[in-house]
């Protein structure tokens, strides 16, 4: 099972709290993360990666074990650790401004 922590915004949009568990088939990447992620909670389609192009939505970003995945391809495999559930996916709301 992986673990995914989302920003307030959307987990009030999908109606949780707190971290999600997920059952992911195959390969354990941000992409198929998320498609287990869309699958179960339909509401959140478009909102982390735009339907179009698949791409991140500005102002997302992805951290995993201390780390920045936003700019790692979302086909590339995530850690271990995220795979067996010891670290969650984070996905982060970035802040810009002045």
């Amino acid at each position: 099972m992986v673990r995914v922590e989302l920003p307030y915004h959307l987990r009030n949009l999908a109606e949780v709290r707190g971290e999600i568990t997920l059952a992911v088939s195959g390969e354990v990447t941000i992409n198929s993360v998320l498609d287990a992620l869309e699958d179960r909670y339909p509401e959140l389609q478009g909102t982390i990666r735009d339907r179009a192009t698949g791409l991140r939505r500005p102002f997302l970003r992805y951290f995993a074990c201390q780390c920045d995945l936003s700019h790692q391809s979302p086909d590339e495999p995530l850690p271990e650790a995220i795979a067996v559930g010891a670290e969650p996916l984070i996905v982060l709301g970035a802040i810009a401004g002045g």
